[in-house]
């Protein structure tokens, strides 16, 4: 997919230049490793190639809107990805697919069809792998550029409630992943009775 291509190139240039250091989770590191994961499950839940192509665009787009804040960052890559696909070929309906791919990314999600559990398992996929504890610390510490008062105890804490409260939606991720993020939810609570 050419197209594609370009468009990748071309974002991730946007976020080279206008990303601003602090963003130490949600940065063009992340869109790679979603996009790499969305094209896994997606490979997994046998989707066909059509429904890839549009996988692939909402998964390089669904944190563009960090190019804009934090606020409604969702939103926001809606509107970006908008603007860009009016140069290529894509109809209307595969554009509002798209934007309700990356809508499911948000928290708490609720994606509506297998494309969007897709990428919002992809999205959160790193929760349950060895890569949880860099992921982790990596939005502990964008995070604390905010809230400098962040302490690590109140990040476990959060943490905890967010692993409880996460499910994931796709018969692979649910297979692979749930387990080992359980792990991490059992560690996450052990850290806290022993620092408590």
């Amino acid at each position: 997919m050419e197209r594609f291509n370009v468009l990748f190139d071309n974002l991730m240039c946007r976020f080279k230049k206008q990303l601003p250091e602090y963003l130490t989770y949600h940065n063009a590191s992340h869109t790679r490793y979603v996009l790499d994961k969305a094209v896994l499950i997606s490979q997994e839940e046998r989707i066909d190639a059509d429904q890839l192509d549009l996988v692939k665009v909402a998964a390089l787009y669904h944190d563009s809107g960090f190019l804009k804040g934090m606020i409604e960052h969702e939103q926001e890559s809606c509107e970006i990805v908008k603007a860009d696909l009016t140069t290529y070929d894509f109809s209307e309906e595969q554009t509002q697919q798209i934007c309700q791919m990356i809508m499911a990314t948000k928290i708490p999600q609720k994606p509506q069809d297998l494309l969007g559990k897709i990428v919002a398992d992809a999205d959160l996929e790193y929760l349950g792998t060895d890569l949880f504890d860099i992921g982790s610390q990596r939005l502990f510490d964008e995070l604390r550029h905010f809230n400098a008062g962040l302490t690590r105890t109140e990040w476990v804490k959060t943490q905890i409630r967010f692993l409880e409260s996460h499910q994931y939606h796709t018969v692979y991720c649910k297979q692979f992943r749930q387990p080992k993020k359980l792990e991490h939810l059992a560690k996450l609570k052990d850290e806290l009775l022993e620092n408590s």
